[in-house]
């Protein structure tokens, strides 16, 4: 426990529960609204510095603040998983058949999975594989450079409070327009979206990222839908579904890719490996205590036999809640699990090497796997792919925790407790908020072309309710899965065909945006390293300001919708 001493403390919990509580909702929505979700971890780190010094009167520890950081993003991850699953079943008309307790059980159970496959993997994929975890490296960078102070809760609250404000006027009294230049285009929705939201997330996303995106924007809508109506070939209608489906299948087929290429040909060495150097361990950990007298030679750390027992109790407890919840048989349950903990091996790796985490697309392949095996209800279907994708999008936070840890020397202990504390708020406000949102804008208002796009739960809800275009999908699915190969971001090609023009267009500006700011920040860090550092920071916070408040205030105005409905 002395290693945990002044890196997991109260006041640093506190901090990153409330961080993880306001994170984790805006998260909910903005994964729904954009149908995309950037890592959360940079801004959390920052920020749980900005605080923890000012609770401290300018003192905290980088450590302490990896903790902070650890609860805070961890909700983020739970939510992920949770969006990009359920809300396909209210789009085929399932929503009064969720049982809210299941879904608590299945949340809690996919968190727990996610948290004991990190304990497994992580000295392997940290320690011996030394996999990059760029997300998780530049966290710790952060914290290495975050010398801000003051300035950095200046600037996000005056962002936040900037977006907030805009936003109510926007939403609420309906003094700014929504939309920004609308063109009347038969099925395409040109436009601007006036959204302070899109353009932070284009501008976190990455100038190459936004400009793949914006590509597939307009292959979609103007090479398309533009052009078939143009020649006659099918209606804007027509061409707007097949756009749709094709985008779905582009997005699915990158998943498989990332299995494909990053993964499984890696999988069976990375599991020799392990058990390799594990064998190798426990040789040298016994030389080591025959040779050592007085126990002044350190032993080597090795896979204990007592974490393996909690890991192997944790995993029961998990077969045990999925099996009740949804009724399965045991063998049923167990291959779920076993998938679920593959698939947060496969994760962690894809993660440490890409950055990218296709959570749903693991979650789709145990609900392929379970609907061969059982005749089983749609809605249990969905509940499953839920399970093991927020295990997957939990491990890949987890796992670029770790690695900031490990860098700078934090308690894997504390930020694995401090990652179960996050994963337990976060499932409960990730539950909270989506009802929320539905209550407030009824199902109808998620799906293509609606309030709230959710762009990976729709590709969840094709795949169990049946594709509207088969061979528009399968071509998607091979066009993804091929540019993927080659070295492209078929990923978010996808997402910019199946997603409106407006907010691939408002996406593609805040991109453009990043690339100016980059020019600025470049000619600014020319006398001194540190300036460009410095700005680089204030850009992420600027725009995750601008995100949040957004974010925030959009759940806000669904919880008051909520309680006038319910007033009616």
């Amino acid at each position: 426990m002395n290693e945990m001493r002044g890196q997991l403390t109260l006041r640093g919990v506190v901090i990153g529960v409330i961080g993880c509580v306001v994170i984790t909702a805006s998260s909910v929505y903005t994964a729904l609204k954009m149908g995309a979700l950037p890592w959360p971890i940079v801004f959390a780190a920052v920020i749980s510095l900005f605080f923890l010094r000012l609770v401290g009167r300018g003192h905290a520890s980088l450590n302490e603040a990896n903790v902070t950081h650890t609860v805070m993003s961890a909700g983020a991850m739970v939510a992920g998983g949770l969006v990009f699953v359920i809300p396909g079943a209210w789009m085929l008309g399932l929503a009064d058949q969720i049982d809210a307790g299941a879904l608590f059980a299945i949340v809690i159970a996919g968190s727990l999975c996610g948290l004991l496959g990190c304990m497994f993997f992580r000295t392997h994929f940290i320690e011996h594989a030394e996999l990059e975890y760029p997300i998780g490296e530049a966290a710790a960078r952060t914290l290495e450079a975050g010398n801000e102070g003051g300035k950095v809760g200046v600037k996000l609250f005056a962002s936040m409070g900037f977006a907030g404000i805009y936003c109510f006027l926007r939403d609420a009294l309906k003094l700014i327009p929504s939309m920004l230049f609308p063109l009347n285009i038969p099925g395409v929705t040109f436009g601007i979206y006036n959204s302070p939201m899109s353009l932070a997330v284009g501008f976190l996303i990455g100038t190459g990222a936004v400009a793949a995106w914006f590509a597939g924007a307009l292959i979609a809508n103007f090479g398309i839908v533009v052009g078939s109506s143009a020649l006659g070939l099918m209606d804007a209608e027509a061409a707007r579904a097949l756009v749709s489906c094709l985008g779905m299948g582009c997005m699915m087929g990158c998943g498989i890719a990332v299995i494909g290429k990053d993964i499984l040909p890696k999988a069976a060495r990375s599991v020799r490996s392990y058990f390799a150097r594990t064998k190798a361990d426990a040789e040298l950990l016994g030389a080591t205590q025959a040779s050592c007298v007085n126990g002044s030679v350190s032993a080597p750390r090795t896979f204990s036999k007592t974490r393996a027992l909690l890991i192997a109790i944790g995993l029961a407890s998990v077969l045990s809640a999925l099996c009740i919840a949804l009724d399965l048989p045991f063998p049923v349950g167990l291959c779920v699990v076993a998938l679920a903990f593959l698939g947060c091996a496969m994760a962690a790796q894809s993660v440490g090497q890409t950055g990218i985490d296709p959570m749903e697309i693991f979650g789709l392949i145990a609900l392929f796997a379970v609907a061969l095996l059982i005749d089983i209800s749609e809605v249990k279907l969905f509940f499953i792919a839920a399970f093991v994708s927020i295990a997957c999008g939990l491990a890949g936070d987890v796992m670029n925790d770790f690695k900031a840890g490990h860098m700078l020397g934090t308690s894997a202990r504390a930020q694995w407790i401090g990652q179960a504390i996050g994963a337990l708020v976060g499932s409960v406000v990730a539950i909270v908020a989506m009802q929320v949102l539905l209550t407030a804008y009824g199902a109808d208002a998620f799906g293509p072309g609606c309030e709230f796009v959710a762009a990976q739960s729709s590709v969840v809800a094709s795949m169990v309710g049946g594709i509207s275009h088969p061979p528009a999908f399968l071509v998607g699915l091979f066009i993804g899965a091929a540019l993927y190969l080659v070295g492209l971001p078929s990923m978010m090609i996808g997402l910019g065909i199946y997603l409106p023009f407006y907010m691939s267009l408002t996406a593609f500006i805040g991109g453009v945006g990043k690339l100016i700011f980059d020019r600025f920040a470049k000619r600014r860090s020319a006398p001194k390293e540190s300036h460009g550092e410095e700005a680089q920071e204030s850009g992420i916070i600027v725009a995750s300001g601008l995100l949040g408040g957004e974010s925030i205030i959009g759940i806000v105005l669904a919880i008051v919708l909520t309680f006038s409905a319910l007033g009616a």
